[in-house]
C-alpha cells in the first residue's frame, strides 16, 4: 500500500502541477486578452479622437473663411454705398460748378477740342443755359438741347461721328478710375 499511496500522491503532484500549470497559462492568456483589450481600447479612442480633431478643425477653418467671405461682403457694400453717395456728392459739384466763371472757359476748351477732332464745321449741342457762351465762339448750334449737368456733345457735319463731353459721360468713362482712387483712399 505504501507504494500506492506513493504512486496515488505522485499522481495528485502532477495533477495539481498541471492545474497549475493550467492556471498559470490561464492567468498569461487573460493578462494577454486583457493587453490586448486596452490597447485596442486606445488605440480606437486615439484614432477617433484625430478624426474628430481633424473634423472639428476642418470645420473651424470652413466657418472661419465664411466669416471672412461675409465680412468682405459686407465691406464691398459699404464701399459701394459710399461711393454711390461720393458720386451722388460729385454731380452735386458738378451743378454748383456750372455756376462758376470757370465753367465758360472750360466750355470753350471743349468747343476748341471738339473742332480740333471733328473739324471745323463742328456742330455743338448744349444745354439752354449754355447757348449764349457757345453761341460767341461762332460755331453751329445744334437745334436740339441736351439734358445734362454740364459740358457739350459735338458731331460733325455730316452726322457720321459724334464726341460725347457732358460730364455724366465723362464721369462714366472715368469711373473706374475714379473708384480705384476712392477704394484707394477708403481702404488706407
Amino acid at each position: 500500500m505504501a507504494r500506492l499511496d506513493i504512486f496515488i500522491k505522485e499522481i495528485e503532484n502532477r495533477k495539481e502541477q498541471e492545474i497549475r500549470l493550467l492556471e498559470n497559462n490561464l492567468a498569461q492568456k487573460k493578462a494577454e486578452i486583457a493587453h490586448n483589450k486596452e490597447t485596442t481600447i486606445r488605440e480606437l479612442q486615439n484614432q477617433y479622437a484625430e478624426e474628430s480633431r481633424i473634423k472639428s478643425q476642418k470645420e473651424f477653418a470652413r466657418i472661419v473663411e465664411a466669416s471672412r467671405l461675409q465680412a468682405k461682403k459686407i465691406l464691398f457694400e459699404a464701399i459701394n454705398e459710399n461711393m454711390d453717395s461720393t458720386f451722388d456728392l460729385i454731380k452735386q459739384e458738378m451743378k454748383n460748378y456750372v455756376q462758376k466763371p470757370e465753367y465758360k472757359n472750360l466750355l470753350k476748351k471743349m468747343v476748341n477740342y471738339a473742332k480740333n477732332t471733328l473739324g471745323n464745321d463742328t456742330i455743338i449741342h448744349c444745354r439752354t443755359n449754355d447757348l449764349p457762351v457757345i453761341k460767341e465762339m461762332n460755331v453751329k448750334v445744334g437745334t436740339t438741347q441736351i439734358n445734362t449737368l454740364g459740358g457739350i456733345l459735338a458731331e460733325d457735319n455730316a452726322g457720321t461721328r459724334e464726341l460725347d463731353l457732358t460730364f455724366e459721360e465723362l464721369l462714366r468713362t472715368r469711373e473706374d478710375d475714379v473708384k480705384g482712387f476712392l477704394l484707394e483712399k477708403l481702404v488706407k
